[in-house]
């Protein structure tokens, strides 16, 4: 399939490049396929560049190479023809190009050094492999020369020379004694890179004769060693003593004690260096120090950071290591050398070069007549490497013409080729560090398609497992592949099918519905065929009645049962297991065809036992656990262990046998079953018992077998079902003869724990294993296929050996051998180890990614050679990550996941990807010591897939015959998205569906009018996005139209969009339940809030309220009970409130909103009063009065007795006068009151009967008292003057009282008009008062309308205008008491209803 890329490169490269993408084609490894194909030459296999060979040994020079049909094979040799006929030591292998140089006839293999070339050729091309040179390695011997002791004094520094011979390759050096043992190394010795041994400071215990510099030459096996060098370390004291021994006293001497000395380099010199080191290589890096005390070495790099997980230190921190170094490593690296003295440092300026690497090597083109193609060859280096290219080994530029052929740099352009076009080209990158050679062919065939699957080949596979069904193909130009269920059944499409490159079909969950024929059908432009395959499924194994847990007593009967159901066609195989293994081959044992029994069960048949069913396909098991108990024991029987056995004697002494006898102890009622005879080896292990053998309970003697050089100590134990008895007493003891050992060291490894090195181990033999004093190990190795010598070292009774200098990760043929002062063991076993791994030195190619679907991509990649691995292969790590959605075009955090697939494998499968995204993966491989290096990222992108559901979908605005949708885009669109689909349809008032309406809505929009609707009609939406791919999940919703204007009112009116300025969009609900008309009555700090319920009984309430307009949430009040109404307190004066109720419950159910505003504060709300002069003096004032009338009550009570006008007036009271009471603390009242009035207030006085009235407790009370007060003195001046003349003037006086009480009335009416006008609140907030007032105002004689049965005055509505009118009509006296109006200005509730109640 094609792909569009951009790149700014000529048009004609571009077509090009577009054909390679579509032209490549593998040739699958069929051997039929092979036989019959055209093919040029291939190099399969050849020498490396550079190789060193042995010169003891004949030159194998390899070159190996395929093609059709098969190459013939020539050689150069520095340039020129190499005939191998005039050659009698060289020869050809037949069928091959390998040269072999037999240099077993006295011919020297320097004779043969030289650069050679291999050149494969046949009728469609020739290839030709590197050069390669040839060198025989050398290991010369060391020279003689004489060495002079070394006498150093003690804290000096020392160096101690190797200077090892020249050799080819470069010998490996360490240094040792003379017991071959290594020389111990630390921060204060220590071996340089160069071989030499640098001494910090030497010490008295550097002083020895055998220091040993040993150069070992791998090609060859060999050994070479110095002459050893001797070192004498003069300590202070000593050297004092000689000098004072050859002085006389006179004399001053005294050699300077050992003194502390700062650090100075000796590697390298000066304070500067430089080094170049190639890419990919480990650059190593060295300082060593002199100083006392010893130096400590501390690496960094200036401007930087040492890398992670590449940089190690080696050699007490000496030497920095960093592994595979690229360019970024270049830089100057510091190292300080730093004790309690001081420091000194020295800085390295590293350069990194690199040879040629392949960033696009060529690869072979398989093109059919006609077609197009490119080669590309892309190698990066420093230097910049030149590409050159020749064709069949010859320069391109002197080659023959190929009209299809353009070269054009690093690429080859083919157009149009033709069979004659097929060719061998190679491509050559080089710079002065080294060069690259790559073949890459170009064969032109044309071949229909070809189908290498067997026909009818049959497949089968359990169901809801995968299935793979194959389809190998060959053709030119490459057929496409297409899958059909059945011979003549539709094509194979969507995503319940994978299709690989390959030509395989997967079905990733297979079911039984998925059994039947399968056709492949593979077509080109030369010819179409197909091949047909069975797949069967079926059904998978179970157990449907597994083994249960038992618990059986001894001698009983346990069964387990195992019922399994399985496909008829599959016959499944039953085994049953005991703690993993197979049962014991007891004839208690009885496995049935769905069971297992256990007849007289023992204490040995306790553990796990497991049934496992195996068919040709798949496999099940279950397991269950059996416990087993005593029997309950009877109680005339005591059961017991035994006595321990008496009188061991030991008879028959010879070198490895003796006899040993004894006598039972007492059974304790339960037989002895058998005795366990142990051992102690007093020589080696004493006090530790170690088990021999047992025999039979019946048996009292044994033959024991003994080991030599073991003293020997035996004892019996009895055991019997209960259990063993105590350890008898030892026998006397018995010493054998040493002998040669018996056996070697086992389990005996070869792991290297560094990549230098091969650590050995073995378990060492047991003390009485040894056979004799003076036990050790003869450690043998070799490298393994190079035909070497054994390498043999004798160790000490230890279990591990280090041999160094190993080349990495190569495997070593490895044997230990035990042997004692009498002899060795017999030849040991070999085994074979490896030495240690490195990291990886290369990454994974050919990184290919082929994304199956929007989820799942598959990943491919060439394998890494084994011998870049380094190490034990376990597997491949592939990094991936996301790098943006391509409908969202914005990046975020990138994670990054990783998988590990294990073993070789080459692909693996991308899981759980995000549709229509970019991603970024690449592959490392992975062994035993780490990760390799990653591979190039490669770019990859998924498919669009189908979106999520819309985010939300909301319905408003319902009318008579309309309804407005509105919706939010899908969270995840997966691609573009093409449309959104609506579909919707009426529901009835029985539920019933009507027809359903689709319609289809652009991308782009957001809301849609659905006019033409029924009114007072349910309908039921659904809605759903579109991508190309397919319409996603869809969401669901509900709405009704309105019935009629009248209606779209009262909906309006619960509706949440009432009293907002920007509607907010809703769903619309369900007609009942339903809470409406909802009213406030507010005052300045609180509301009474009242609403209507339609619906279900015993619904709970809450009220949710805050400020219009303001953006806070709601605050909640919960109503107790099933109440109607709630007063909301703590609101602020003179603001406006959103009220809204709604039921518990009821998801969503709640009123509409209802707007109220608090009145404004009053005046004394702006000021607190409290802490004002005026109202402090006012209540000190008020305090003081009432204090006085508390005093002046108390005299007068205590008075007593009556004046005498008082008693005239009582003699002869008026008719139209009630008197007062001077006790009673109220007014006398007049007989104008109706008798209501009058039997009200003379229960009132009865009640109180005392002066502490009600008077102090109400102002109104405080004014009524000051005016009776006034009478009171009025009536005392009279005296009998006022008795006297009372008759004469009581008609004039009572009309005069009259006229001026009315004149009263009428400023106390003017003055609660007033009032009035204040505010209409007072009148809310203090009607009771009023009309308590207007009762007393509006007093009317016995001749009025308010007779008895008449409601009270104060129940009367009561205006002004009604106060002027009765006031003019009424000559009645009024009480002067309401010359003052009180004041109401408090508003708490319990003011309120104190005053209510007076």
């Amino acid at each position: 399939m094609m792909k569009e890329k951009s790149i700014s490169a000529s048009k004609a490269s571009l077509v090009f490049f577009l054909c390679q993408m579509i032209s490549a084609l593998d040739v699958p490894l069929d051997s039929k396929l092979l036989e019959e194909l055209s093919q040029p030459p291939t190099i399969t296999q050849q020498s490396p560049k550079d190789y060193i060979v042995d010169p003891r040994e004949n030159i194998v020079i390899q070159c190996e190479a395929k093609g059709k049909p098969p190459p013939s094979f020539s050689w150069t040799r520095n340039g020129t023809h190499f005939d191998i006929d005039k050659d009698a030591q060289v020869t050809m292998k037949p069928n091959s190009g390998t040269l072999v140089v037999n240099i077993m006839n006295g011919v020297k293999a320097e004779a043969y050094e030289g650069v050679y070339q291999c050149t494969a050729r046949n009728e469609r091309g020739a290839a030709i492999s590197n050069n390669i040179v040839i060198r025989p390695s050398r290991s010369p011997l060391w020279t003689k020369e004489k060495l002079e002791p070394n006498h150093v004094r003690e804290g000096d520094s020392l160096v101690l020379n190797c200077r090892p011979p020249v050799g080819l390759p470069p010998p490996i050096i360490f240094w040792m004694d003379n017991a071959f043992q290594r020389l111990p190394q630390s921060e204060r010795v220590s071996q340089g890179l160069n071989g030499d041994l640098y001494f910090s400071n030497v010490q008295p215990e550097d002083t020895r004769e055998d220091y040993i510099c040993y150069a070992r030459f791998n090609h060859t096996q060999t050994i070479q060693q110095k002459q050893p060098i001797s070192v004498k370390v003069f300590s202070m004291d000593s050297l004092n003593d000689t000098i004072a021994a050859n002085l006389s006293d006179t004399d001053i001497y005294g050699a300077k004690p050992v003194t502390e000395r700062p650090p100075v380099l000796l590697t390298p010199t000066g304070s500067t260096s430089n080094k170049v080191e190639l890419r990919g290589n480990v650059l190593l890096l060295e300082c060593i120090a002199a100083g006392l005390p010893t130096p400590v070495i501390r690496w960094i790099k200036e401007g930087g950071e040492l890398p992670a997980n590449r940089t190690f230190f080696e050699n007490f921190k000496k030497t920095l290591k960093i592994i595979d170094v690229s360019e970024a490593d270049s830089g100057n690296y510091k190292c300080t050398a730093r004790n309690t003295l001081g420091s000194t440092h020295h800085v390295i300026s590293v350069t990194v070069k690199a040879a040629p690497y392949w960033i696009t090597a060529p690869r072979n083109l398989v093109l059919s007549p006609g077609e197009d193609g490119t080669l590309i060859c892309r190698a990066n280096g420093n230097p910049k490497p030149s590409i050159s290219w020749l064709t069949n080994g010859v320069p391109i530029a002197i080659a023959p013409e190929d009209p299809s052929r353009k070269v054009d740099g690093d690429t080859i352009i083919f157009s149009a080729v033709q069979e004659r076009s097929s060719a061998v080209y190679q491509c050559n990158a080089s710079n002065e560090y080294g060069y690259l050679l790559a073949n890459a062919f170009v064969n032109v065939l044309a071949e229909p398609p070809r189908i290498l699957t067997p026909a009818n080949k049959l497949y089968q596979v359990i169901a809801d497992s995968p299935a793979l069904i194959d389809c190998a193909y060959f053709g030119s130009p490459k057929p496409e592949i297409e899958w059909f269920r059945g011979v003549k059944g539709s094509i194979l499409r969507g995503n319940e099918y994978v299709f690989h490159d390959n030509g395989t079909l997967e079905i990733p969950v297979a079911q039984k519905d998925s059994t039947g024929t399968y056709t492949c059908v593979a077509r080109n432009k030369l010819g179409k065929t197909q091949n047909e395959v069975q797949l069967e499924v079926k059904d998978p194994t179970m157990i449907i009645k597994q083994p249960q847990y038992k618990v059986i007593q001894r001698s009983a009967q346990a069964s387990f049962e195992c019922v399994i159901k399985h496909d008829p066609t599959l016959i499944p195989t039953v085994i049953w297991l005991k703690d993993n293994n197979e049962l014991p081959d007891d004839e208690r044992f009885l496995v049935g065809k769905d069971n297992l029994t256990i007849m007289n069960v023992t204490d040995k048949d306790d553990g796990t036992y497991t049934c496992i069913v195996n068919t040709t396909l798949d496999s099940v098991s279950a397991s269950a656990v059996l416990t087993v108990v005593a029997a309950p024991p009877t109680p005339a029987i005591i059961y017991a262990r035994p006595n321990p056995p008496l009188d061991l004697e030991l008879t028959g002494q010879l070198e490895r046998s003796i006899e040993l006898s004894w006598v039972p102890g007492e059974e304790n009622n339960s037989p002895i079953t058998n005795f366990v005879i142990e051992y102690e080896d007093g020589l080696h292990e004493p006090g530790v018992w170690h088990y021999q053998t047992e025999v039979p309970g019946s048996q009292t003697t044994v033959q024991l077998k003994l080991s030599p050089y073991v003293n020997y100590s035996f004892r019996v134990i009895a055991v019997n079902e209960i259990g063993r008895s105590q350890p008898s007493e030892p026998s006397e003891q018995y010493l054998t003869k040493s002998a040669n050992p018996d056996e070697n060291p086992s389990n005996v490894q070869g792991i290297g724990s560094e990549p230098d090195n091969l650590v050995i181990t073995w378990e060492s033999l047991k003390g009485f294993q040894s056979n004799g004093p003076g036990l050790q190990y003869k450690v043998s190795w070799r490298q393994k296929d190079v035909d070497d010598e054994w390498t043999s070292v004798v160790v000490a009774n230890v279990s591990k050996y280090i041999v160094s200098g190993t080349p990495t990760f190569v495997p070593y043929e490895i044997k230990v051998q035990a042997l004692n002062d009498l002899g060795y063991a017999p030849e040991p076993s070999e085994v074979i180890g490896h030495s240690g791994e490195d990291l990886p030195m290369v990454a994974p190619g050919n990184v290919q990614v082929h994304v199956i679907n929007s989820t799942l991509a598959k990943v491919h990649w060439d394998p890494v050679p084994l011998k870049s691995v380094r190490g034990h292969l376990q597997g491949y790590k592939v990094y991936y990550w996301k790098v943006q959605s391509l409908s969202r075009r914005s990046k975020r955090h990138v994670e990054k996941k990783i998988l590990t697939f294990r073993g070789n494998k080459t692909f693996g499968m991308l899981p759980g990807l995000e549709p229509y995204s970019s991603y970024k993966l690449n592959v490392r491989v992975v062994n035993g010591k780490g990760e390799g290096p990653a591979s190039p990222d490669k770019v990859f992108k998924t498919p669009e897939g189908v979106p999520s559901p819309p985010s939300f979908l909301k319905i408003t605005n319902p009318t008579l015959d309309s309804l407005t949708l509105e919706w939010g885009s899908p969270t995840h669109p997966n691609g573009v998205l093409t449309s959104y689909i609506l579909k919707f349809q009426p529901i009835n008032n029985t539920h019933e569906l009507g027809p359903l309406v689709e319609i289809r809505i652009p991308a782009n929009e957001s809301s849609l009018i659905l006019k033409n609707l029924n009114y007072s009609t349910r309908y039921k939406f659904y809605f759903n996005a579109q991508t190309s791919v397919g319409s996603g999940s869809q969401i669901t919703e509900e709405a009704v139209t309105i019935m009629d204007e009248g209606y779209s009112e009262i909906l309006f009116a619960t509706s949440p969009v009432m009293h907002t300025v920007r509607p907010t969009f809703y769903k619309v609900q369900p007609l009942y339940p339903r809470i409406r008309n909802v009213t406030t009555a507010a005052a300045e700090t609180y509301a009474n809030i009242s609403w209507e319920y339609e619906g279900p009984d015993h619904a709970n309430f809450y009220v949710e309220y805050g400020v219009a307009g303001s953006k806070e949430d709601w605050k909640k009040e919960i109503v107790n009970g099933s109440r109607s109404f709630f007063v909301l307190k703590g609101l602020t004066p003179g603001t406006a409130y959103k009220v809204r109720v709604g039921a518990e419950g009821l998801s969503g159910f709640r009123s509409s909103e209802d707007l109220f505003e608090t009145g404004p504060a009053m005046a004394s709300r702006q000021v607190d009063i409290a802490t004002q002069g005026w109202f402090i003096g006012l209540m000190c004032a008020v305090a003081l009065l009432i204090l006085i009338l508390l005093i002046v009550c108390f005299i007068r009570r205590n008075k007593g007795g009556k004046y005498p006008v008082k008693e005239k007036e009582d003699a002869h009271a008026d008719p139209e006068i009630q008197p007062m009471k001077e006790d009673d603390g109220t007014f006398g009242e007049y007989r104008s009151m109706s008798a209501w009035t009058g039997k009200k207030m003379d229960k009132e006085k009865k009640r109180k009967g005392s002066c502490a009235s009600s008077s102090e407790a109400d102002p109104v009370f405080t004014k009524a008292k000051s005016v009776r007060s006034d009478r009171s003195n009025f009536f005392k001046r009279s005296g009998d003057q006022y008795s006297n003349i009372r008759s004469e003037t009581s008609y004039t006086r009572r009309k005069a009282r009259q006229s001026s009480e009315l004149r009263r009335a009428s400023s106390v009416s003017a003055s609660l008009c007033q009032e009035e006008k204040k505010s209409d609140k007072w009148i809310y907030r203090h009607g009771s008062r009023r009309h308590a007032s207007e009762q007393q105002i509006m007093g009317l004689d016995e001749g009025s309308n308010s007779q008895a049965g008449h409601p009270p005055p104060f129940h009367q509505p009561l205006s002004c205008n009604s106060v002027r009118g009765s006031l003019a009509r009424q000559h009645s006296s009024l009480p002067h008491r309401f010359s003052q109006t009180p004041d109401y200005s408090s508003d708490s509730e319990d003011t309120q209803s104190s005053n209510h109640r007076k």
